[in-house]
C-alpha cells in the first residue's frame, strides 16, 4: 500500500511539539496508519512561504490540521486550508493540546471534519481522505 503523503498544518508558535508527536506516532509499528509528513520543518520568510507551501500541499494526498488551543492566532493555518481547497486536496483536523469542540477552529475547517486523536479515528479519516478530492478514482 502506498503511504499517504500528508501536509501537517499546525500553529508553528504553539503546536510544534504536537506535530512531532503526531508524525512520530505514525512511524510506530503498532500504529494502524502511516503518514509521510510533507509540512515545512522551519519558519520561512513570507516571500517564499506561499509558493513553497502551496506546491507542497498540491503534491500531497491530504492536509491534516492539528487543532490546538490557540488556532485563532494561527493565520498561516487558514491560508494552508485555503490552498488545499484551491488544489482539491482534502482536509481534516485532529484535536491536540486539550483542544476540543468548544475550541476555535481555523477559517475553512468545518467542525464536522475535526476528530479526537485516536488510532481508529485517524485511520478512518486517512482512509476517507484517500477517497476524496484529487485522490478519488475517476470512472472509466
Amino acid at each position: 500500500m502506498t503511504v499517504p503523503r500528508a501536509f501537517i498544518s499546525f500553529d508553528f508558535d504553539h503546536d510544534e511539539k504536537w506535530r512531532n508527536l503526531f508524525v512520530g506516532q505514525g512511524r510506530h509499528p503498532d500504529t494502524p496508519w502511516e503518514i509521510a509528513d510533507w509540512s515545512s520543518k522551519s519558519a520561512l520568510p513570507q516571500s517564499q512561504w506561499e509558493k513553497l507551501i502551496e506546491d507542497k500541499i498540491n503534491r500531497c494526498n491530504m492536509v491534516i490540521v492539528l487543532v490546538g488551543r490557540y488556532m485563532a492566532s494561527a493565520t498561516g493555518v487558514a491560508k494552508e486550508i485555503k490552498m488545499a481547497k484551491a488544489n482539491n486536496v482534502p482536509v481534516f483536523g485532529v484535536y491536540v493540546d486539550d483542544a476540543n469542540r468548544s475550541s476555535n477552529l481555523p477559517t475553512g475547517l468545518p467542525s464536522n471534519r475535526v476528530i479526537k486523536w485516536t488510532w481508529p479515528n485517524v485511520t478512518a479519516a486517512v482512509d476517507q481522505m484517500m477517497q476524496e478530492g484529487k485522490n478519488a478514482s475517476t470512472p472509466k
